[in-house]
């Protein structure tokens, strides 16, 4: 307990005794036979104007008699207020006393088994104490949850559509934070910042491929607002997946002419760039980097198949997706074969042929990620209630078939 605190305390204590302690006090200033000799007069005087009033007829000798009785009375009463005043006295000073005594002593009990002397210099931990906790995973589900059963019930509130977007892209639900955006989208209208949300959301849910819908609205909010720098990045990005790396460059430049200097988002955006123009180069040579095995050997061998405590959430019709993914950067498919779940147990090949774009193929990268997936809805994007298989790693160059097992839950 330092110095400053038994200061500011002894200061609020006799802060509290200028306001209690006065009014008891001020008791002691009475005086009782000054009060008793003016009582006596003014019984005198009131005595003597009766006693006129019957000499001269204004009063009967029953009236006088009567209000010489009362004066009698009164004048007895006020003579008793002696007693009372010096035990009022005598009772204001003593707890006046006691008062002076149990303030600071019940303030100290309290403060010793409720306060903290050290809050006067908190410490850096004490002072992340005081921060409010954050709601952990399951309490922040819990309220998108319940956000989801109001928006069900007020489907025409747009800003609820935002916001559930929004928390379904915080817990990484794209699928559902796609279809709350396209409801947002839907009553909005062609505004710029709902269609970018909108797209990313897409994007994310596609395996972060900027193509098809969510490229059609990035492009046509880059149209209504055409230096917005998301919309600039993420068009950038459309076409840089797109293999269009002029175009891509001229979108980059142009969102990095609109950042802060030398802040990281321009850093980052600047090293895009220097990759961009690497790739600008080679387009031009016809030179392509090797970073694999040669393209004419590139396949890689799975079979496929469905765990059986999972084949009764399944039905023959059901999509299968196989398909190879690169271990970092974007999740486009490399190379992507479509089949039913009738089909399993099924040996493919998985090749260059398959793949969606020529810049993202087998043949440019040494190991992969493998993936199966049933999709109950047909639709490829990754979606909660799917039927997923995962080989973490497989390097291009094996040859040996690779045993894929459907055999979890997309959560």
């Amino acid at each position: 307990m330092n110095l400053l605190f038994l200061l500011i305390a002894a200061c609020l204590v006799l802060l509290a005794f200028l306001f209690i302690l006065p009014p008891l006090w001020r008791q002691r200033a009475v005086a009782p036979a000054a009060m008793d000799e003016r009582n006596i007069a003014i019984a005198k005087h009131r005595l003597t104007e009766l006693t006129e009033q019957l000499q001269a007829n204004a009063l009967n000798q029953a009236q006088y008699d009567e209000q010489r009785a009362e004066l009698e009375q009164a004048l007895s009463d006020d003579l008793d207020i002696k007693t009372q005043v010096n035990m009022v006295t005598a009772r204001g000073q003593w707890l006046a006393y006691a008062l002076m005594f149990v303030i600071p002593v019940l303030a100290a009990s309290l403060y010793w088994g409720l306060g903290n002397f050290q809050a006067i210099n908190p410490t850096p931990e004490m002072l992340a104490s005081n921060e409010p906790a954050m709601p952990n995973q399951e309490a922040i589900r819990k309220m998108v949850d319940g956000l989801a059963k109001k928006m069900q019930a007020d489907p025409n509130n747009a800003e609820g559509w935002l916001m559930l977007g929004k928390s379904y892209k915080y817990l990484e639900q794209y699928a559902k934070s796609a279809d709350a955006f396209a409801h947002a989208y839907q009553l909005l209208g062609d505004k710029p910042d709902v269609m970018l949300a909108y797209a990313e959301a897409l994007s994310f849910a596609n395996d972060e491929q900027v193509s098809g819908k969510s490229a059609d609205l990035i492009f046509k909010a880059l149209a209504l607002a055409p230096n917005n720098p998301n919309a600039l990045w993420l068009a950038g990005m459309a076409k840089a997946q797109a293999g269009e790396f002029v175009e891509a460059k001229k979108l980059w430049s142009k969102l990095a002419a609109s950042l802060p200097q030398g802040s990281e988002a321009q850093q980052e955006t600047q090293a895009l760039l220097a990759k961009i123009d690497s790739k600008i180069a080679e387009a031009k040579t016809g030179t392509v980097k090797e970073t694999a095995t040669p393209i004419a050997t590139v396949a890689i061998d799975v079979q496929v198949s469905l765990a059986p405590e999972l084949q009764n959430q399944t039905s023959p019709t059901d999509t299968v997706f196989i398909y190879a993914q690169a271990l970092s950067g974007p999740q486009m498919p490399l190379a992507i074969v479509r089949k039913q779940v009738s089909d399993l147990p099924l040996a493919i090949s998985l090749t260059d042929a398959q793949a969606m774009t020529p810049e993202m193929k087998l043949s440019k990268f040494a190991d992969v990620k493998l993936l199966a997936r049933v999709s109950k809805s047909g639709n490829a994007m990754k979606q909660t209630g799917d039927l997923i298989g995962v080989l973490e790693s497989v390097t291009v160059a094996d040859k040996t078939r690779h045993t894929l097992v459907i055999n979890s839950v997309v959560k």
